[in-house]
């Protein structure tokens, strides 16, 4: 397997390529990992980690497109030629533009390919305002184009995604697995619950939560400008913010400041992953304000699970998998999106219902189960296809 991205870091890809790797080696598998040469350390039965090594003046890499990225897949694809060359494999799995070695790789040694795609390397150029250059998308866009018809199947994370598959490669064998890999244990206490609010200093406050990085499209200022509207009816109310880096931190608060909300918000910085249900549990409305962009928000299936309503912009992001029956879905103007903050905070029993049939469609299509048997059709699906007529045993 091969990620380029810092493993383990506390946010969306990292997070999904743990859940991956868990399921792949609950299923039996062994995975080798090829990924950058920073991050927490992991442990886990069947899974060894090899890292790259690390491009001079380089400790760190933020999420999205960055030049910092360039050195650091060079060394990337070098550790993992040297890893393919240097065991036997049955097969090579890659993530984001990690599929462009993994390609490569699987090309010159005949194995089949499987891609990770979480997001189109096009849209990641407007999504993190990263360059308008005609040129550098073009190439963006070969990339994806060779990434997906060199691949036997290709794992997609949301049904926007499969489209885009399928505009490119109409044959393509591709497999919807949602970034929804919760089980129990990721359920929380109320003493846990209790503590959080304790150490927040909330007090019987209704709270606002948000949790999930401080990139732009993730639509902070939308959710900034609306809380200055909801405390104008709602001044008990207070917001809570789990996530961003520290320099992220310190900008938001200027932010908030500006809004004129500073005094009823407060920041958690980045929580453990182990923390956030806890979170969850503790608050009474949860958000999800992004602005752009078309991939679900793997907070949304977290926020599912844990029986709270939900407020968000009607936006495809969200609506591939929410609707009016398990979301407060609001418009992207501060005045829409406050509306829908306070009918959640006000109308406590629709919001209850709201979070309870969430959570009852968290417990089906979005299942642990469920994405177990997503990852083991996508790993059936590397097998080559049985001659016509032939007989097929079931040999599970």
């Amino acid at each position: 397997m091969i990620a380029p991205e810092p493993f383990f870091e506390p946010r969306g890809t990292p997070f999904s390529e743990f859940h991956r790797i868990r399921a792949l080696t609950a299923l039996g598998h062994q995975v080798d990992l090829v990924t950058y040469p920073f991050g927490q350390p992991v442990s886990m039965p069947g899974l060894r980690v090899f890292r790259s090594l690390r491009p001079p003046f380089v400790d760190h890499v933020k999420i999205g497109p960055s030049l910092a990225k360039i050195p650091l897949d060079a060394l990337l694809a070098l550790s993992a030629l040297r890893r393919a060359v240097s065991e036997r494999y049955d097969v090579i799995h890659s993530h984001e533009e990690g599929g462009l070695i993994g390609a490569l790789l699987a090309l010159a040694l005949r194995l089949p390919h499987l891609y990770d795609m979480h997001s189109s390397l096009p849209q990641q150029l407007s999504n993190f305002a990263f360059s308008r250059s005609r040129l550098i998308r073009g190439v963006f866009l070969a990339i994806e184009r060779f990434m997906i018809r060199r691949s036997r199947v290709v794992i997609v994370i949301c049904p926007s995604l499969e489209e885009t598959v399928k505009a490119i490669e109409p044959g393509s064998r591709t497999v919807l697995i949602e970034n929804a890999p919760g089980s129990a244990e990721d359920e929380a206490t109320p003493e846990a619950a209790a503590a959080v609010r304790r150490s927040l200093n909330l007090g019987d406050a209704p709270t606002v939560l948000y949790t999930g990085t401080f990139e732009a499209y993730q639509g902070l200022d939308l959710l900034f400008a609306a809380m200055a509207i909801v405390r104008r009816s709602r001044p008990d109310a207070r917001l809570v913010l789990a996530g961003g880096r520290a320099d992220q931190v310190t900008r938001a608060r200027q932010q908030a400041r500006d809004a004129g909300i500073e005094d009823i918000t407060v920041f958690a910085g980045e929580r453990p992953a182990s923390e956030i249900p806890a979170y969850l549990l503790a608050s009474d409305l949860l958000v999800s304000p992004r602005s752009r962009g078309t991939n679900t928000p793997l907070k949304i299936y977290q926020y599912l699970r844990s029986g709270k309503a939900i407020v968000a912009t009607r936006l495809l992001t969200h609506t591939q998998v929410l609707s009016d029956d398990t979301a407060i879905l609001t418009g992207v103007t501060p005045q829409d999106y406050a509306a829908g903050i306070v009918a959640g905070l006000t109308d406590t029993t629709r919001a209850a219902a709201i979070g309870r049939r969430a959570r009852a469609l968290a417990e089906t299509k979005y299942s642990y189960e469920a994405y177990l048997e997503k990852t083991r059709q996508a790993c059936a699906a590397l097998l080559p296809a049985p001659p016509a007529g032939a007989v097929v045993k079931d040999v599970a």
